[in-house]
């Protein structure tokens, strides 16, 4: 009897079958309806996304996205371990003390095991940019800096969240080095590490007090030197192999990270909308300057005294304008003592030079000897200098571009600035890095601008009202009428107008020469070479001299003259009657 009640009854059985056959069918039917793993990567937009790093393609036209499955459970699908690199480590880290907390920046496929005795290693995490972020579209050639449309536009590149982090005493970085492929310096990515080791520095790093002092160390890995426009040679503590070791000034580099990322956005945009108020420089975001250090104003002068007349004239704007900064001309033993002492006059303080020969240039040629302007970085005394070529004058006080740190120009053309005016930071050991790179940098140019855009491939755009260039390059009534405007403004609305084609002085009075040369029309505005004489006639008589026409360059004047007559050129300069009285002189 007990027996056959510890039997299950024959309904109970029947339920426990029926319950497991259901769940067998309930599975089943989930399995069958699962979609295949292609209809997941086109439709399941809720389950994906994009990464910075691979999503983008290019197609022919537009750009495919690649999604990237966005894993839900980590932990039943482990990473594979990959072997990671041991790389000798540099004998400097025998210098460092121990207990240590070591930010880690694109290490994560190196051996850091050895760093770990020293301290706590901690991994950065961050995206990486995406592979079509293009380095025009951080330094783009043309942007809306007036805000005529819809202002600059800046794409953005991933940081990681900084807060998440506490405070390190040391950050090693990885830094990607394509060299020697084309373009090898401005790749993007090389750019974001350099900015994440950077701003960890600034915003992560411990550090003193005063202007001098320095935060985290900084540590490099890389077979090419650091970006020189922000871990500058002055700041390089000891190099072993490829790896460097630096000790950077806190209050530069914060201010250099604190400016946009690239010119795609101004450093400083001077003026409000209508052009006429100028910006607040109080709202310039920079750090607390060294006191007691000088700054100037520098032009250079070598090989011709052609440009003379200029310089005098250059200097004249720079007073007029109200600088109590020093003027310092450098020039070579072509410019003879009279000629020196009428620059002195005009309130240049003279340095000679030896000047320098470009090993690429032909001889005789324009630029045989124009990378004489690296002297200017051998100029340790200042801080800080502005360099103004000579065929430049000054309509309104530059001092504010001290401000900025180096280099700080307006653009040229695609991702290039002009040389013309530009902030730079006086180094001696800056100066030695180019002269051992003179025979291995490729100048687009073959001059000093060209080899300075390839040093110096991340540079803060500043208006091109600061250095606003003299060409008419679209050749409509619309921009002739823009610009005629501006050179002519009273008070003026320039800062600065940059003279190219044929300079004023080496045309009369009367009226800019290059109309007289088809190829030079280009650069033609009377409005603008009057303004360059309204200056030159505030100068003294005896500086006035030195803007004198020579015989020879009188007769090319006059048969200028006479083939545009011929010619037919339609808006009769060539008929002018010339009342300069530097033709019959």
């Amino acid at each position: 009897m007990s027996f056959v009640k510890a039997l299950p009854s024959k309904s109970l059985v029947i339920r426990i079958n029926l319950v497991f056959l259901a769940v067998f069918f309930v599975i089943y039917a989930l399995l069958l309806l699962q979609p295949s793993s292609s209809y997941y990567h086109e439709s399941a937009a809720s389950f994906v996304r994009c990464s910075l790093r691979q999503c983008h393609h290019k197609v022919e036209n537009g750009i495919k996205m690649k999604a990237v499955l966005e894993e839900t459970d980590r932990g039943n699908h482990p990473k594979p371990k990959r072997k990671k690199n041991k790389t000798e480590n540099p004998t400097f880290l025998n210098e460092f003390s121990k207990g240590m907390k070591i930010a880690m920046v694109n290490m994560d496929e190196e051996d850091t095991s050895e760093w770990e005795v020293r301290g706590q290693t901690v991994p950065v995490h961050f995206e990486q940019v995406s592979e079509l972020f293009e380095w025009q579209h951080l330094f783009p050639e043309w942007i809306d800096e007036e805000e005529e449309i819809d202002g600059p536009l800046c794409p953005e590149i991933p940081m990681p969240d900084f807060e998440n982090y506490g405070y390190f005493d040391t950050v090693v970085a990885k830094l990607p080095c394509n060299f020697p492929q084309e373009g090898w310096g401005r790749d993007v990515f090389r750019l974001q590490v350099h900015l994440i080791a950077a701003n960890l520095a600034v915003k992560r790093g411990k550090r003193g007090w005063g202007w001098g002092s320095t935060g985290a160390k900084m540590v490099f890995l890389s077979k090419c030197r650091p970006m020189p426009e922000l871990f500058r040679c002055d700041d390089l503590v000891k190099r072993e192999g490829e790896w460097w070791w630096f000790e950077p000034e806190m209050a530069r580099l914060e201010q250099k990270v604190s400016l946009p990322v690239g010119s795609c956005n101004l450093a400083l945009p001077l003026w409000d909308k209508g052009i006429d108020e100028v910006y607040d420089l109080s709202k310039i975001l920079t750090a607390a300057r060294k006191p007691n250090k000088r700054e100037a104003y520098a032009t250079v002068l070598h090989s011709s005294e052609s440009y003379i007349c200029g310089a005098i004239t250059l200097a004249q704007s720079l007073l007029q304008s109200g600088t109590n900064r020093d003027l310092i001309l450098l020039l070579d033993a072509s410019i003879s003592v009279p000629k020196r002492s009428a620059l002195t006059a005009a309130g240049w303080q003279i340095r000679l030079i030896t000047r320098i020969r470009n090993p690429k240039a032909e001889k005789g040629s324009y630029n045989e000897y124009n990378y004489s302007k690296f002297r200017l970085w051998q100029l340790a005394d200042y801080d800080k200098i502005i360099f103004i070529d000579a065929d430049i004058i000054v309509l309104r006080s530059l001092d504010f571009l001290f401000h900025f740190p180096q280099i700080s120009a307006v653009g040229n053309d695609v991702s290039i600035f002009n040389s013309g005016i530009m902030v730079i930071e006086p180094s001696n050991c800056t100066f030695e890095y180019f002269m051992q790179r003179t025979n291995d940098v490729v100048s687009y140019n073959g001059g000093d601008q060209g080899f300075l855009n390839e040093v110096f491939v991340w540079w803060h755009r500043l208006p091109r009202r600061v250095n606003f260039l003299k060409n008419f390059w679209s050749n409509t009534s619309s921009e002739t009428n823009m610009k005629n405007q501006l050179f002519g403004s009273d008070p003026p609305k320039l800062y600065s107008i940059h003279y190219l084609g044929l300079k004023p002085w080496q045309c009369y009075r009367d009226y800019d020469c290059n109309w007289d040369l088809g190829e030079q029309r280009v650069y033609a505005s009377d409005v603008a070479h009057r303004r360059w004489w309204r200056v030159h006639d505030q100068m003294e008589d005896g500086l006035k001299k030195l803007c004198g026409l020579s015989k020879q360059r009188k007769i090319e004047l006059e048969w200028d003259r006479k083939l545009a007559r011929k010619s037919g050129l339609g808006d009769g300069h060539c008929w002018i009657n010339v009342t300069d009285p530097r033709r019959f002189e």
